[in-house]
């Protein structure tokens, strides 16, 4: 029999029957529907995760520190003042030693300090951006300061950005206002928090205004300054003037390297350059009064591709720096994600399974209405392979015709869904996102997995029908 004539044979058969093939059919779907739309929201939840570290340009940047401590990006300005923290275990926590290690003996020697890193000097940033696949190499400057704004003052962070972030990352989208004309531009921007606190209501109305902030430096000998505790060291407030020219909507300084405070004031780093050059920002205060260390105590590297992220990595740390980046912290959010769809797709599946059981049920049901059928086509020179084909092509047909209708059906809910939860995300001042995404390879996928198993649901009830003996078939009332 050739294959056009088994399409045609098997639609027609189905045809017959058409409220039993159409509640099979809505079966298969429901299952598809839900299949698909437990699949789309992890892979929504997954995209809308991996969107932000994208959009803030994180995933091709490296963060380069000359200390061993791996909260040293949490500190403010150059070098390594101070001794670094020391590890838990290895010197002990008091008389009795670290937690379930035996006391120290005083007699022994001290173990010997681990060699220090080589500084981020301009020797390092010439090295560093020497590297293959680099696009860029700047420092990562934070100052503490103080900001006064309409009489009103509270402490925060400045920090350098450099002109290259034009319309990345955070700048993608100005809230306000417009990005830094030039390296020398004396204007500063203002994180989305800092402006909605100096201002209540329309945050666009800072633009053009001016907003002071200070920060803490060494005061030269003769002039007035307030002593360091405990030292010698005169401290003076130097403040600097800024006109207001822009406000992001989200933080910028997560793609500025490791450190984890937020901003508050943004300036182009070459004027950070210049304050973090005098002030004094340590967060020791004992160590202020040291000289300032060789180098900047991190750095970060953009790379040309995200892809070359982890091999520019390791050339760093093969320099002898500790090396950073979060496309390798990702790596354990990535195999959490697949887990999750996993678990998602075996939920939706359960609803598959069910109507699977429905297509075994239309197909013996045909088998038995139709075995006097089977009986003449075999008497005339039906093989029991096309006998065996045409079920099958029935129960594909289904699957075809159940998962078209189930990834409509799912993407409708899903969108219906998504709409309402946005609407409720911005009632409460959240910014709208894509919880259930259906990617074409999703489609393709639960189309061909309902083809699938509406072919395994057929088989027996097709090799069931393949195996009647023509004579008892026509014999059959």
């Amino acid at each position: 029999m050739k294959i056009a004539d088994t399409v045609s044979l098997a639609v027609r058969n189905l045809g017959q029957a058409k409220l039993r093939t159409s509640l099979t059919t809505l079966g298969v779907s429901i299952g598809i529907a839900s299949l698909a739309g437990m699949v789309s929201l992890g892979v929504g939840l997954q995209e809308q995760f991996f969107s932000r570290f994208t959009n803030a340009g994180l995933f091709d940047v490296v963060t380069v520190t000359s200390t061993r401590n791996p909260m040293a990006g949490l500190t403010f300005g150059r070098g390594a003042r101070g001794r670094a923290v020391v590890p838990f275990g290895r010197r002990g926590t008091g008389p009795g030693g670290a937690r379930g290690t035996a006391p120290e003996d005083p007699s022994a020697p001290p173990p010997p300090p681990d060699p220090p890193l080589p500084p981020l000097d301009d020797a390092a940033f010439s090295g560093l951006a020497a590297l293959d696949h680099v696009r860029e190499v700047f420092p990562n400057i934070r100052v503490p300061v103080q900001m006064t704004f309409d009489g009103l003052s509270e402490f925060g962070t400045l920090v350098g950005v450099p002109m290259s972030t034009r319309g990345q990352g955070a700048f993608q989208t100005m809230k306000a206002g417009e990005f830094f004309a030039s390296d020398t531009d004396d204007g500063c921007i203002l994180s989305f928090d800092l402006a909605s606190r100096m201002l209540e209501g329309d945050i666009g109305a800072l633009i053009g205004r001016e907003l002071t902030y200070s920060y803490p430096a060494r005061a030269q000998p003769g002039t007035p300054g307030i002593t360091v505790p405990g030292t010698p060291t005169q401290v003076r407030r130097v403040p600097v003037t800024c006109r207001i020219i822009g406000v992001v909507e989200r933080d910028p300084s997560p793609g500025m390297g490791v450190q984890a405070l937020a901003a508050g004031v943004m300036v182009p780093i070459a004027q950070a350059k210049t304050i973090d050059a005098a002030a004094m920002t340590s967060t020791i205060l004992p160590a202020a009064t040291a000289n300032r260390g060789a180098g900047f105590q991190s750095v970060t590297i953009k790379v040309t591709r995200s892809q070359y992220t982890q091999d520019v990595q390791a050339k760093v740390r093969a320099m002898g720096y500790q090396a950073f980046s979060l496309a390798e912290a990702l790596e354990g959010a990535t195999r959490a994600f697949i887990i999750l769809d996993i678990a998602l797709a075996l939920i939706g599946s359960i609803a598959l399974a069910v109507s699977s059981l429905g297509i075994v049920n239309t197909m013996v049901m045909s088998i038995l209405e139709r075995t006097r059928e089977i009986g003449v086509m075999k008497a005339i020179g039906g093989s029991d392979a096309d006998v065996r084909g045409i079920f099958l092509v029935e129960a594909a047909a289904i699957g075809l015709a159940g998962g078209v209708v189930g990834i409509a059906l799912g993407w409708t809910v899903g969108r219906a869904i998504n709409i309402a939860a946005n609407i409720y995300i911005e009632r409460e001042g959240g910014t709208a996102a894509t919880l259930f995404s259906m990617p074409w390879w999703l489609v393709a996928s639960a189309i061909g997995f309902s083809i699938l198993v509406s072919l395994m649901a057929g088989s027996y009830p097709a090799a069931r029908a393949a195996r009647l003996d023509p004579i008892r078939a026509l014999r059959h009332d």
